[in-house]
């Protein structure tokens, strides 16, 4: 069974953008996160200026999540959007035992893919 990596890259384009880093620490049990997780997911992707989201979470409860996004007005949107603010004040009471967010700029950006005869892909820099 192979599995498309490449797909859970988000497609930014060439900087500058913008990337929102949220680091967590899950509190026990579900109780509910999964579905919301997606449903903002979702939500994100649909949103004006939003250009793609990576996330990852270990076993322990330690995640990252970084969304990316065109500039700092559509970041101010997307945290004004009442189903987001609904998800972050349930994210403090149920989910999370702590977590940070971190915004930036991206000025550069790069990479490395290794194809079938292991050339490298294109790098920005």
């Amino acid at each position: 069974m192979s599995t498309n990596y490449a797909a859970r890259f988000a497609a930014t384009p060439e900087p500058p953008y913008y990337v929102v880093s949220f680091t967590s620490i899950r509190t026990e049990g579900d109780n509910g996160y999964d579905a919301m997780s997606e449903r903002m997911e979702t939500l994100a992707l649909a949103q004006e200026g939003c250009l793609g989201v990576e996330s990852a979470r270990d076993t322990s409860g330690f995640g990252i999540t970084n969304s990316f996004w065109r500039d700092e007005d559509s970041i101010r949107n997307w945290k004004n959007v009442v189903a987001h603010l609904a998800a972050q004040k349930l994210g403090r009471e149920r989910w999370y035992e702590q977590y940070k967010v971190r915004i930036a700029r991206v000025e550069r950006a790069y990479g490395f893919q290794a194809s079938t005869g292991g050339d490298l892909a294109e790098h920005v820099d």
